[in-house]
């Protein structure tokens, strides 16, 4: 499943630096070397701050924010799903299987955390 979301961002050259402000997020600024490195900054931003989050703050219109003379103004997407599979943690569960099957996995050498998060990403289609 692809879960994209699409923020305007407001990119304000700076030296040799491009500024980022994403004004639909707290806490939503950056920057990168060039332009395209600031978008690249600019999606992990978005990941890192929507990552955790049930639901999203509403995207602006353009006409709805400001943007000085000297900056741009660009549409930036980021699929949550692939940032939440490239970054996560892990975190340990207890579950409850039937013991043969306990004992069988032991004895094969399957991992079973390893199956169980097989099983689950094939289940939510992740």
């Amino acid at each position: 499943m692809q879960e994209t979301v699409i923020y305007p961002v407001i990119l304000h050259k700076d030296g040799q630096f491009t500024l980022v402000t994403i004004p639909d997020l707290r806490g939503g600024f950056t920057q990168g070397d060039d332009e395209l490195d600031a978008i690249h900054m600019a999606q992990d931003a978005i990941g890192n701050l929507l990552a955790d989050q049930a639901t999203y703050p509403p995207a602006s219109t353009p006409e709805q924010l400001t943007v000085p003379a000297d900056d741009r103004l660009v549409y930036v997407a980021t699929d949550l799903a692939a940032f939440r599979r490239k970054y996560t943690h892990t975190v340990r569960r207890n579950i409850t299987l039937p013991a043969y099957l306990n004992e069988l996995a032991k004895q094969r050498g399957i991992n079973v955390s390893a199956v169980a998060t097989a099983a689950l990403s094939a289940k939510l289609e992740q």
